[in-house]
């Protein structure tokens, strides 16, 4: 059931907005001026009244407000605040009135406002790319989770829903977009344009209406929403090019158009994400039981973005690493890249658009789904667990008091941890069952608020089952799903090889099972609970070996799971990271992409853990050489179309680490290839899956020459994002230091701003300047916390400086440097990176000796 907004009591922080009159229909109109940067427009917000008041508060930040009128429908009259007051701690308006508006009734409000377009990548802003070598720009807006109220002032909490009516106004020879298709578009004419609004009349009387198309003005109309949240809404005007395609409900037999939309020079990049939209509508259609329920779904590609994607009903919009692709050179990663957001933001037509969480408490009803619907996989379960390590974790479900909590909640937990548990639930009760909840959930509540209650009812409703005595420990109580839990295996006497049942569920602090002695055992069947389990050394080893003999025993997940648990259990002091190589030698026949991936990654996080501990990097190399190098032996270097995905993955993945543990013959091979491609300019000889590990390979064993290679490569805006990010990553792994000199400065003054993480992460890579990058930051900390105001990246910006230093100093370094800055928008990040620190210490000082002597053994067994 909806809440009633009437009885819902205003957030104990006084952050929420009060509720003596709601929202129910936005006619938003907003004139686009590209060359001067501003934006000007009124926006007239129909209103129920619930409590008689002489105030009207609601949100807006960073805008010029002007003409504030109320007029009620009952009073007949109207009034108007000249001087409204700002609470600018709480991006509010206050408007006073002499006669108060009585309960029960309606009124309008009317506000004109006007704004700056600037490059801050929310709000309302404008973004950049060259075309003939000449900067132009285009607008786009980016409201999640709290920044509709810098595009035009409003009600601008998620349970406050309306209807929204948009008109734009802009030059002829822009395309303007919005959540729903175009009703009517006219030149500006005063004399045959009709301006029935009084309070539109300033607005359209300073249109200018010369014959030249730059001195014209367009006005296009939309059809109106359905009730909707405000960080929803979305428009965009710019020159842009589109592709077009369309799908069938397998529900109506309706057939509804599907665009694409970017600058000109990319456009053609754009089809492969097109394609996935047209592929993943209609069985998300069939999952559901609902209909997607607007006349179309756009998707706008933007070159300045803060997030991934976003979920604007109608309209998505991303960046463009999130939606590009070259057909003719994309790596198979690249393809994943692109399918996972397309198939996430259109998840969220239904979990979020449709049905919304009342408050960003319940974000994770919203990102949890879409992830397990878009893209959840083992990896990501992995994801998550490794942040819910940290002390400094927190639930699920989240209390959000603040704008400045709610941008921090957007991480792993929310998105992957989430997805995770929600999977965890479907294989407990059952696939179809679980679906049949969520269609159930979605169906009671289409175009409402909703909260954690509400999805348990809906899955309990279809399964039978208690489902909020089970999932409530996992979701919402901070004692238990802060960290993840470790199931602990004593053997006793009568414990043998066995194999669990699914339905069992440990609601007790032990628990006794009865067990088949004829069958290899693991707790944790498929890899499906999300929480690690402990066995002694010796279980683990014989686990290994039956796990070794391929999927007669174990199935991939839980060969997967298997080499996670005991890597971040060891990380966690559990046990020795010894037992956790022992497992990766045994594991050394083993024939699936997705559990070299796991062993892959694991070993990444040794060598960067210990990356001050020369011998012990140099041996686990050797290690990683030993284990990859026949892979590439067997595999080769060539890719073939009719190979299965999995094998081209496990060759790339191969070859990656083979060259970045120094393979002599694989460092040669790519080096080779890159020298080819400087010479001709002619990358047809390197494999697309193999683009980033050759670039990356190529000037980390080059010099300045390759350097400029790599950089000039950015600087093409025609390179398909997945190339312009491994060559930001390459200009990062430089061991010349001149060229690294040469990327700090490039990075404050030609780097777009949604780039500087790529950096940052690309020098995270390099040994050489992980402490460089920290000095970088913090001599740098003013500017890049004013280009980031505001911004969901900055926090992994910190996060990502920071959390692989390893020594006390350079902790006590990083507290002191942020003691006197204002924390308040990343204390999350931070703390979590601090944790990370302490936990990698601690992992260094416990474990080095035990891995030099099980590295030591190794060798001298081979």
């Amino acid at each position: 059931m909806t809440t009633d907004l009437a009885s819902t009591p205003t957030d104990s922080g006084d952050f929420r907005l009060p509720l003596d009159v709601k929202p129910t229909h936005y006619d938003v109109t907003i004139k686009t001026d590209l060359e001067n940067s501003i934006f000007e427009g009124v926006v007239k917000i129909d209103l129920d009244v619930k409590n008689e008041t002489s105030t009207i508060v609601f949100n807006s930040a960073d805008l010029k407000l002007n003409d504030a009128a109320l007029y009620s429908d009952q009073l007949k009259i109207k009034q108007v605040d000249p001087s409204p007051s700002f609470d600018d701690k709480a991006e509010r308006c206050i408007l006073s009135f002499s006669t108060p508006v009585p309960a029960g009734s309606k009124a309008t409000l009317s506000v004109g406002f006007s704004g700056e377009l600037t490059g801050a990548m929310m709000g309302y802003y404008k973004s950049s790319f060259e075309q003939d070598g000449t900067k132009k720009y285009y607008t786009l807006t980016q409201f999640e989770p709290t920044a509709a109220r810098r595009a035009f002032p409003c009600w601008d909490e998620p349970l406050l829903k309306a209807t929204f009516a948009v008109t734009m106004i802009s030059h002829p020879d822009t395309v303007n977009l919005s959540n729903m298709p175009i009703t009517s578009e006219e030149i500006y004419q005063p004399q045959t344009t009709k301006v029935e609004d009084p309070s539109l009349e300033a607005l359209f009387s300073a249109l200018t209406t010369q014959d030249s198309p730059e001195a014209q003005w367009k006005i296009s109309k939309f059809q109106t929403t359905p009730p909707m949240s405000t960080y929803l809404v979305a428009y965009a005007n710019g020159r842009f090019a589109h592709l077009e395609s369309s799908y069938k409900s397998p529900l109506s037999g309706k057939t509804r158009p599907l665009r694409i939309y970017s600058t000109p020079d990319v456009i053609h990049q754009a089809q492969y994400a097109l394609d996935i939209k047209a592929k993943v509508l209609p069985v998300y259609e069939e999952i559901f039981d609902i209909e997607y329920p607007l006349p179309k779904l756009d998707t706008l590609v933007a070159h300045d973005f803060d997030a991934g994607a976003m979920e604007n009903w109608g309209l998505i919009t991303g960046r463009t690493s999130a939606f590009l692709l070259d057909p003719k050179t994309a790596d198979v990663a690249a393809k994943k890249r692109v399918t996972a957001f397309q198939s996430h933001e259109v998840a969220h037509m239904w979990f979020g658009d449709i049905t919304t969480m009342e408050w960003w408490d319940y974000l994770y009803l919203n990102e949890g789904f879409a992830t397990l619907m878009g893209e959840v996989i083992i990896v990501v379960l992995n994801d998550a667990l490794d942040l819910d390590a940290k002390l400094s974790s927190h639930p699920i479900e989240v209390h959000c008091p603040d704008a400045n909590q709610i941008n921090q909640i957007f991480d792993s937990l929310s998105y992957a941890k989430a997805g995770s548990v929600l999977r965890m639930l479907s294989n407990f009760v059952g696939e179809e069952r679980f679906l049949k909840g969520v269609s159930i959930y979605l169906k009671k509540h289409l175009y409402g608020n909703t909260v954690t209650k509400d999805l348990w009812q809906g899955i309990s409703e279809s399964t039978g089952v208690d489902v909020p005595r089970i999932m409530d420990n996992w979701i919402s109580k901070a004692s238990m799903t802060i960290g993840f839990p470790v199931i602990t295996v004593t053997e006793g006497e009568k414990w043998y090889p066995f194999n669990i049942d699914k339905s069992v569920v440990l609601d007790t602090r032990e628990k006794t099972l009865a067990i088949d002695t004829s069958k290899p055992f693991k707790l944790n069947a498929g890899t499906y609970g999300v929480y690690r389990v402990l066995y002694s050394d010796e279980r683990f080893a014989a686990i290994a070996k039956e796990a070794a003999k391929g999927d007669t025993v174990f199935s991939l997940n839980d060969r997967i799971g298997l080499v996670h648990d005991i890597m971040t259990l060891s990380k966690a002091g559990f046990c020795k990271v010894s037992s956790a190589l022992t497992i990766v030698d045994i594991l050394h026949d083993e024939k699936e992409f997705l559990v070299w991936d796991s062993i892959a990654r694991n070993i990444t996080t040794l060598v960067s853990t210990w990356w001050e501990h020369e011998v012990i990097v140099n041996d686990l190399n050797v290690f990683r050489r030993e284990l990859f190098a026949p892979i590439v032996k067997r595999l080769g270097y060539e890719y073939s179309p009719s190979e299965s995905v999995d094998i081209s993955q496990l060759r790339t993945r191969a070859i990656g680490q083979a060259a970045v543990a120094g393979d002599p013959a694989v460092v040669e091979e790519l080096k080779t290839w890159f020298a080819e491609y400087m010479r001709t300019q002619d990358d047809s000889a390197i494999p697309g899956d193999l683009f980033r590990t050759t670039i990356l390979t190529a000037v980390k064993h080059g010099g300045r020459e390759e350097y400029e290679f790599a950089k000039a490569l950015y600087e093409n805006p025609t390179t398909p994002p997945s190339r312009s990010i491994s060559a930001i990553v390459a200009m990062c792994v430089s061991q010349d230091e001149a060229c690294i000199e040469d990327t700090y400065t490039y990075i404050m003054s030609k780097a777009r701003t949604q780039d500087i993480i790529y950096f940052i992460n690309g020098f995270q890579t390099n040994f050489r300047t992980r402490r460089s990058c920290a000095q970088f930051f913090q001599d740098n900390y003013v500017e890049l916390a004013k280009r980031f105001e505001g911004n969901f990246s900055f926090k992994y910006i910190v996060s990502a400086t920071f959390e692989n230093l390893t020594k006390e100093e350079d902790y006590q370094r990083t507290v002191d440097f942020f003691k006197d800055k204002d924390i308040s928008r990343y204390n999350l990040a931070l703390s979590q990176t601090l944790e990370s620190l302490r936990a990698s210490r601690a992992w260094i000082e416990r474990s080095t000796t035990d891995i030099a002597e099980w590295l030591g053994k190794w060798k001298g067994d081979r």
